[in-house]
């Protein structure tokens, strides 16, 4: 029996606080498609203090921000960009059309097309989360998309650097410092000088999360990517400072961040609640960690790992960091989570940062039925079929027939009939099932 040594906030406070989002951001939404960009400069003065006629970045100003970037810097966005380029390709090579003749005649198949307009948000209110950019950006290019725009909020009252220059060498189309809702607004609806987008990809706070919710239908989503969530898996074989380390490594993205430790060990448990303690002391971003810690932080004792293994499929969590005698053993038998990240000697900011894996990774237990962005997620599969024989098309107009009249659509068993008639030389009273040829009534 799962035991808590420390709770998070209850259930009900975090349902109050969704529903007060959900009515904030319809109330946005229906402001942008209104009043275009107007209401898109108001909501930017307001919220980041940022007032521009135009929040399309030129490329002098793209060029600007490179220039100020060190060539370390550049270097190492170059490293991390190689590696996500690197794993996308290799997952789109996994992609392939397929063409069969299924029947004598019938011949069915299926394309990959990328999707047109990608909108990519990077978010940066807190932090300079450049790697989104690379995780949305780059592979929606990988993929073969021709327009991708991006949206990142101005970093202390300018265009940020880092993300820019991520941006920029991503290969993003057009570049707009913009930020919240009103970005993600204004790339799905569109405004007077924005081209609305086709799909929504990125990961953002609850207001952002929330916005692509609401706008999944009118274009696509990659999934909901809401605020960070962290639970570590961990048993005797680690140490507290491993744990506390991870865990407040994600509890840093901000206050309304989980970061849950999940042991078969009480004494880790409680060692790594201390632990936690003396590093808020020293962590320079202890102020949006401990908040996250305090009010979402949970640390749970089971009795053993397959215990262990249920409530972590029930948490669904976005990262997963894994350090056990048997990590492999959570590989093969965890099905609800949005990236594992197996043994000691990796861990989630890898995986956020330059390892090559996508980190926009679905939250509040999206997990349980999708898994993260990549780069199928701007390839969409379309089906197609050719019948090439009369022979073929008229002995499944047969079938079809009779199948549509069971339905009772006449009209649908007409376009059989009608081949049936044409290519099987075959006299099928007019809205009426056909009947069948010898040998086809034998199952």
């Amino acid at each position: 029996m799962a035991r808590y040594l420390k709770e998070g906030v209850d259930p009900g406070v975090v349902k109050a606080a969704d529903e007060k989002v959900r009515s904030i951001v319809e109330a946005t939404l229906s402001d942008i498609e209104a009043r275009g960009n107007a209401a898109v400069r108001d909501l930017s003065v307001k919220f980041d203090n940022w007032d521009r006629e135009d929040y399309r970045l030129s490329p002098q100003e793209i060029d600007a921000c490179m220039n100020e970037m060190s060539a370390q810097d550049l270097h190492d966005i170059e490293f991390a960009q190689t590696q996500v380029r690197n794993f996308a390709q290799i997952q789109k090579a996994a992609l392939q059309g397929v063409e069969v003749e299924t029947m004598p005649g019938v011949i069915l198949g299926h394309k990959n097309v990328p999707i047109q307009n990608a909108g990519c948000y990077v978010p940066g209110g807190k932090y300079p989360m450049l790697a989104s950019a690379h995780m949305s950006v780059l592979t929606a290019k990988v993929a073969g998309v021709p327009r991708v725009i991006t949206c990142a909020p101005p970093y202390q009252g300018r265009p940020a650097s880092a993300i820019v220059a991520a941006q920029h060498m991503a290969g993003a189309d057009e570049i707009y410092a913009l930020g919240g809702i009103q970005a993600i607004g204004a790339m799905a609806l569109g405004t007077e000088t924005i081209d609305p987008i086709d799909i929504l990809v990125g990961p953002g706070n609850a207001f952002v999360a929330e916005a692509k919710r609401q706008l999944y239908g009118r274009v696509g989503i990659d999934l909901f990517a809401g605020p960070t969530e962290t639970l570590v898996i961990a048993d005797e074989t680690v140490d507290a400072e491993l744990c506390a380390t991870d865990l407040l490594g994600q509890a840093e993205h901000g206050p309304d961040s989980p970061a849950v430790l999940l042991t078969t060990s009480e004494r880790l448990a409680r060692d790594t609640m201390a632990e936690v303690e003396r590093l808020l002391e020293i962590l320079p971003t202890a102020g949006h960690a401990r908040k996250a810690w305090e009010t979402f932080g949970q640390v749970i004792v089971v009795e053993d790992h397959d215990e262990m293994l249920a409530v972590a499929d029930d948490i669904a969590s976005e990262h997963v960091q894994v350090m056990t005698d048997r990590d492999d053993w959570y590989l093969d038998k965890m099905v609800n989570y949005g990236a594992l990240f197996l043994g000691p000697r990796t861990n989630v900011a890898y995986g956020d940062k330059a390892i090559g894996t996508n980190h926009t990774l679905p939250t509040k237990k999206a997990g349980r039925y999708t898994g993260g962005l990549w780069v199928g997620k701007f390839i969409k599969t379309h089906t197609y079929q050719k019948v090439v024989t009369d022979e073929a098309s008229a002995m499944v107009g047969r079938y079809c027939s009779r199948l549509c009249m069971l339905e009772g659509f006449q009209g649908h068993a007409e376009q059989a009939n009608v081949r049936v008639r044409r290519y099987g030389g075959q006299n099928v009273p007019y809205a009426e099932g056909a009947e069948p040829k010898a040998g086809e009534d034998k199952v």
